[in-house]
C-alpha cells in the first residue's frame, strides 16, 4: 500500500482510506471492526467518518459510525497508528444534530458542538483532519441539479473566514491538526485558499465525488488541487455500487444498498447504463475485475491523494483492496478515455 502526503501538512496516508458510513446499519459493531482490522493489516492508516454517518441518516442511528470505530480504537489500542478524518454536517434542517433542532450551519458555536461530539463518541481527543462536510451556501449537492449552477439562491451564508476561523482555535488547542472541505466547488476552493492568507488554517484537503462516470472533478478542480497541494480524497469510487453491473437494468439484489434504501438517484440517470455497460466489457476485454478496475483508475489519478473505499463485508473489501495490484498503464488509460469521450459524466 503506497502513501500519499495530504496537503502539505507533512503527514503520509495510504493510497486508500476506508470509508465506515455503513456502520451502524448495514455493519454491526463486529462487522465494523472486523472491516477496520482488514484495512489496517492491509497497509491503510486513513480513516474516514462523518458525525452524519450512518447513511441513510437517521435520529437513532445518527453518530452510530464513530460509536463503532472509538470502540474499535478503545478496544485496539492503535489511535497512534490511524490518521482519522470526520466531518461536520454542512447547512441542513435535520432536527436531531443540533439541540432545540435549530437549521445546522457552519458557525463557531455549531462547530464546536459537532466536534465535541465526535470526539467523545471517537474516544480519542484530538482528529487528524476535520471537514466540513457541505457548505453553509446553498448549491446543488450529491448530484442535484447536475453540474450547473443559475443563481445566488440565498445569500444568507456564515462567512467562510468565520468558519476557519474557529477551525484555527480547534487547531491551537489541540483537538484537531488540519482541516478540509468536502463538496466543495472551485469557487469555494479558492475561497478558503484565499483566506488562509489571512492566518486561518489552509485547506488541506477536498473530498468530493469522482469516478468512472462522474469525472466532473477535472474540470477545474483537478489543476485547483496539483497545482495548489489541496489533496482530493475521492469518494464513491463505485459510484455507489453502480460501477459493479448490479443495478443494471433495473436490477435491485437483495440486501443491495439501493434495494434496501433507494438511494441511489445520483445514479439513475439517462446514459449511466450504457456508460457501464461499456466499461465492464473493456474490463473483461483486460480480463480484470470491474471493481478493481474502477476503483484502481480512481486510484492512479495524479490529483488523487486517498481513494476512499466502502464495502458492506470483507469479501467485498478483499476485492476492493485487490485493486492496488491492478496497473492503469497508457493504453489502458487510453480504451477508458475513449469511452469517457463517448459517454461523458452521465452521474455528475
Amino acid at each position: 500500500m503506497k502513501q500519499r502526503e495530504l496537503g502539505r501538512t507533512g503527514i503520509m496516508v495510504s493510497e486508500l482510506c476506508l470509508g465506515t458510513m455503513t456502520f451502524g446499519q448495514q455493519n454491526t459493531e463486529a462487522e465494523g471492526h472486523a472491516q477496520l482490522d482488514m484495512a489496517l493489516a492491509h497497509g491503510i492508516n486513513f480513516i474516514d467518518t462523518a458525525e452524519f454517518y450512518s447513511i441513510p441518516p437517521r435520529a437513532e442511528t445518527q453518530g452510530s459510525t464513530e460509536t463503532i470505530i472509538g470502540s474499535w480504537l478503545k478496544a485496539r489500542g492503535n489511535r497512534d497508528k490511524i490518521i482519522l478524518a470526520s466531518k461536520a454536517v454542512g447547512r441542513g434542517t435535520q432536527p436531531w444534530f443540533r439541540p432545540g433542532g435549530e437549521e445546522t450551519r457552519l458557525t463557531p458555536r455549531q462547530i464546536r458542538y459537532a466536534l465535541e461530539g465526535s470526539l467523545r463518541r471517537l474516544n480519542t481527543d484530538y482528529l487528524d483532519l476535520y471537514q466540513l462536510h457541505w457548505p453553509d451556501r446553498k448549491i446543488g449537492l450529491f448530484g442535484e441539479g447536475g453540474t450547473t449552477f443559475t443563481s445566488l439562491a440565498d445569500a444568507d451564508e456564515v462567512p467562510i473566514e468565520e468558519t476557519l476561523g474557529v477551525l484555527g482555535d480547534l487547531v491551537t488547542e489541540g483537538k484537531i491538526r488540519h482541516v478540509g472541505v468536502s463538496n466543495e466547488t472551485a469557487w469555494g476552493v479558492s475561497e478558503y485558499l484565499a483566506c488562509s492568507r489571512t492566518g486561518v488554517p489552509r485547506i488541506a484537503s477536498i473530498q468530493n465525488a469522482y469516478n468512472l462516470i462522474n469525472r466532473t472533478f477535472e474540470i477545474g478542480l483537478a489543476e485547483m488541487a496539483l497545482r495548489e497541494r489541496v489533496s482530493l480524497l475521492a469518494y464513491s469510487p463505485l459510484a455507489q455500487g453502480y460501477l459493479t453491473g448490479k443495478y443494471l437494468n433495473g436490477a435491485r439484489p437483495a440486501g443491495a444498498r439501493t434495494t434496501l434504501f433507494d438511494r441511489g438517484q445520483r445514479y439513475q440517470k439517462p446514459g449511466v447504463d450504457v456508460a457501464i455497460e461499456a466499461y465492464l466489457a473493456l474490463a473483461r476485454e483486460e480480463g480484470v475485475d470491474p471493481v478493481q478496475l474502477a476503483v484502481a483508475f480512481v486510484t492512479s489519478r495524479p490529483f488523487v491523494t486517498s481513494n476512499i473505499i466502502g464495502a458492506t463485508s470483507t469479501q467485498q473489501l478483499t476485492t476492493i483492496l485487490g485493486s492496488v495490484e491492478v496497473t492503469i498503464t497508457p493504453e489502458l488509460e487510453a480504451k477508458i478515455n475513449a469511452i469517457h469521450q463517448v459517454h461523458s459524466n452521465p452521474a455528475p
